[in-house]
């Protein structure tokens, strides 16, 4: 097998593909893989978008970039509010310990 500046796509469309058919007919790894699987396509829609916009494609790489970064923000917002109070408390904290340190 010759080794082509391609083959690295199609190496990771095969392995994705396998784990994909191992999900379905394995029942015990079905959930694992559409747990991952749920994550990874809304991040390749994001470097794809990212490759058409630099590859001048400016609309539709904008557009399959925006809708990957929504899809992964849904999936990640039980994780979006907890950071935003914490950001908010240390936020908070460093404003009060500025004013101490002014005379």
């Amino acid at each position: 097998m010759r080794v082509n500046k391609g083959n690295g796509l199609a190496i990771v469309l095969i392995v994705l593909g396998s784990i994909m058919l191992l999900g379905k007919f394995t029942p015990f790894f079905g959930h694992f893989v559409g747990y991952l699987i749920g994550y990874l396509i809304p991040i390749a829609m994001i470097m794809l978008g990212y490759y058409g916009v630099k590859r001048g494609n400016v609309v539709f790489g904008w557009i399959v970039l925006v809708i990957g970064v929504l899809v992964l923000l849904g999936k990640l917002s039980w994780l979006l509010g907890p950071l935003l109070a914490i950001g908010l408390i240390i936020f908070g904290v460093s404003l009060l310990s500025d004013r101490r340190r002014r005379y």
